[in-house]
């Protein structure tokens, strides 16, 4: 909300049509229903919503300062909150796609989004809290300082390209999850997807439990701090730089390019004439 300005309330509301209300200011919404139309909300400043649905699309794009709580957005609200900044959302639910796109300062808490498809792109300074998505494939894509807590997510190919990620208390299923990105450190967390993390930069994972096909490989300043991986976690590591203490058996791993391996148990050990220089990765088990 802009400061000093006085706040005017509309209850009970409904409004359809293309770009119902335009450009408005320090306006609460109460209760109100926007029906199918487009860009209900565009360029507004200083909005609150509480307990309103949105049933058309692009509803709140270029929007500066503004507050959703306890609202619907229906599937045919796709594309509704699109470059905006300084956003909060609480107990929401969201069950269009495609949303959150090239936003700066979102706040999201105690929100589900089944339909998660081609959500958050291109946003920076992004806090999750209590969120579910499902859905998900391509999600949170060249995502910038990013903080994460209690979250849930069923979806592929996510995370690609982000940069400066804290994740905590998760579980994510997701194949191709994390390809590219560049300083992500995740807690206490279980990831289920083949090829995790391939081609990322300090990636670190602390307590994490990890499931999937050649996890981890073309990592550089991969960090693992006792993690578990699963039954599925063959072919590991492979041409990664890395340092990981895995309290667990592994599979397999194979041509891992420098740096420590430490597990209780590893299946196979694949050093072949394929590996990268300096091939001097130090992988050691103990029972």
């Amino acid at each position: 909300m802009e400061e000093n300005k006085e706040i005017k309330v509309v209850t009970g509301k409904e409004f359809g049509g293309e770009r119902a209300l335009f450009a408005v200011k320090n306006v609460k919404l109460v209760d109100c229903t926007f029906h199918v139309g487009e860009s209900a909300l565009k360029r507004t400043v200083g909005i609150e919503a509480e307990h309103c649905v949105f049933e058309g699309k692009y509803p709140f794009w270029h929007t500066d300062g503004f507050r959703i709580a306890n609202c619907t957005f229906t599937p045919g609200a796709r594309a509704a909150l699109w470059y905006s900044r300084d956003l909060v959302m609480k107990h929401t639910r969201v069950d269009a796609p495609k949303m959150f796109r090239e936003m700066d300062n979102l706040y999201i808490e105690d929100v589900e989004i089944p339909d998660a498809q081609e959500t958050l792109w291109g946003c920076r300074n992004v806090k999750l809290r209590d969120v579910k998505v499902a859905n998900a494939d391509y999600l949170f894509m060249h995502g910038a300082d990013i903080d994460i807590e209690n979250y849930r997510q069923d979806g592929n190919y996510s995370f690609q390209y982000c940069r400066n990620v804290v994740i905590r208390n998760a579980v994510i299923n997701s194949k191709d999850a994390f390809w590219e990105t560049e300083n992500v450190t995740i807690y206490d967390s279980e990831i289920n997807g083949e090829y995790l993390g391939w081609h990322s930069k300090n990636l670190h994972l602390v307590r994490c439990k990890i499931n999937g096909t050649q996890p981890l490989c073309y990592a550089e300043g991969l960090v693992m701090e006792d993690c578990e991986m699963g039954d599925e976690c063959d072919l590991a590591f492979e041409d990664s730089s890395l340092e990981a203490t895995v309290n667990s058996g592994i599979v397999s791993v194979k041509n891992p390019k420098t740096g420590h391996v430490k597990a209780l148990t590893i299946g196979e050990i694949i050093l072949d004439s394929n590996i990268l220089e300096p091939a001097d990765c130090v992988i050691t088990t103990e029972i």
